[in-house]
């Protein structure tokens, strides 16, 4: 597949990303990729103050690691939260949260988490019930109540024909109400 961007050269970045509900996909060369600020690597995702070092005279990476700033709870390095992609601790979003927002923004569209909605997350799970199977799931549950209450008096009565014919009446209703779901 050629990429959509320069439309000569082969794809082999794939970027799906979703911001606020709208998903986008490209298939790009990673020249392209590179370019929109896309990389095959995460590391190059935070590494963007390596790439401005040269423009504003940071010191050499040796004594710049000498020096950068440590998380005080877990003693992680923004350096290697970079390599790895995982921070250390809860603390760590808190000690690099400057340099760690716009990647997050990027990553996932957002910086705010608002979860899955219901509806996607049953999907998901493949356990889906549509709001008329919940009326008759609980109109189902009613019925059983009732009819079991009228058992008990039935029971207490001593009238135990028609205490056998509610037991059969709640057995049919619960395995009717297990086929469904």
């Amino acid at each position: 597949m050629l990429c959509q961007n320069c439309k000569a050269k082969q794809a082999n970045t794939h970027i799906k990303r979703t911001i606020n509900g709208e998903t986008q996909e490209f298939d790009l060369c990673s020249e392209c990729a590179a370019k929109m600020g896309f990389s095959n690597s995460f590391e190059s995702l935070f590494d963007v103050g390596s790439m401005m070092s040269g423009f504003f005279g940071v010191p050499s990476m040796s004594k710049a690691l000498a020096r950068e700033e440590k998380c005080p709870f877990c003693g992680m390095t923004f350096s290697q939260i970079s390599k790895s992609g995982k921070v250390g601790c809860a603390k760590c979003y808190e000690t690099f949260y400057d340099r760690l927002i716009p990647s997050i923004k990027r990553i996932h569209g957002n910086t705010i988490h608002t979860g899955k909605k219901l509806r996607t997350a049953r999907l998901a799970s493949g356990t889906e019930n549509t709001s008329s199977n919940q009326q008759t799931n609980a109109k189902t549950q009613n019925s059983i109540a009732e009819l079991s209450e009228q058992l008990a008096e039935a029971v207490k009565k001593q009238e135990f024909e028609i205490a056998a014919q509610l037991r059969d009446e709640i057995n049919q209703l619960k395995s009717e109400k297990g086929g469904e779901q």
